[in-house]
């Protein structure tokens, strides 16, 4: 791995902001959101993406916390986003540590989220959030691995109250007891 000016390590091993400039002027703003050859030189292995996701959330929506078995770079395009990741490796020095961020106009940055990190999006403010996202593996609705977003044991302090929640979500189960089936199996 080597030391990339716009692909910054966080606290978890395994998530990257990716953070390249803006270039605007009278007609809007440019921007290349991610190099392959950058991500991969600070990976230290080949991210192949095979699936290109898009999802709009509208104000007050959290969509949480999912763990596919998938390596993931997330790029929220609109709105104002709060973005939370966990990771539920439990053999990870960092299991059950959690990172979060918001990010907006003014920090329109991406993530690179490694396998056995959960991913959390929270939509703030008053408008929808597009947010794409591109997957080194194809969903077919077998894997499913969740946590539950409101797990008190991570105590991940939502912006909001009352959240529009799917079923699903409101049916994943806790850190504790994901860790606990996974060792059994």
């Amino acid at each position: 791995m080597t030391a990339n000016q716009f692909v910054k390590p966080t606290s978890l091993p395994g998530l990257f902001v990716l953070e390249r400039p803006t270039f605007t002027d009278n007609r809007g703003f440019f921007r290349e959101v991610f190099h392959l050859n950058e991500l991969e030189d600070v990976l230290g292995y080949s991210f192949h993406p095979v699936q290109w996701n898009h999802s709009r959330s509208l104000p007050n929506v959290i969509r949480a916390l999912h763990a596919e078995n998938w390596n993931k770079l997330v790029y929220p395009v609109s709105g104002e986003i709060f973005i939370a990741i966990v990771d539920i490796r439990p053999d990870s020095s960092t299991f059950k540590k959690s990172e979060t961020f918001i990010i907006n106009d003014t920090n329109r940055n991406a993530l690179f989220i490694s396998k056995g990190l959960a991913n959390s999006i929270c939509v703030i403010g008053n408008t929808p959030v597009d947010y794409i996202y591109l997957v080194d593996a194809y969903y077919d609705g077998k894997d499913t691995r969740a946590v539950a977003w409101n797990d008190p044991d991570l105590a991940i302090p939502w912006p909001i109250k009352n959240p529009t929640i799917s079923d699903r979500d409101r049916t994943n189960p806790r850190l504790r007891d994901l860790s606990t089936a996974s060792k059994e199996v």
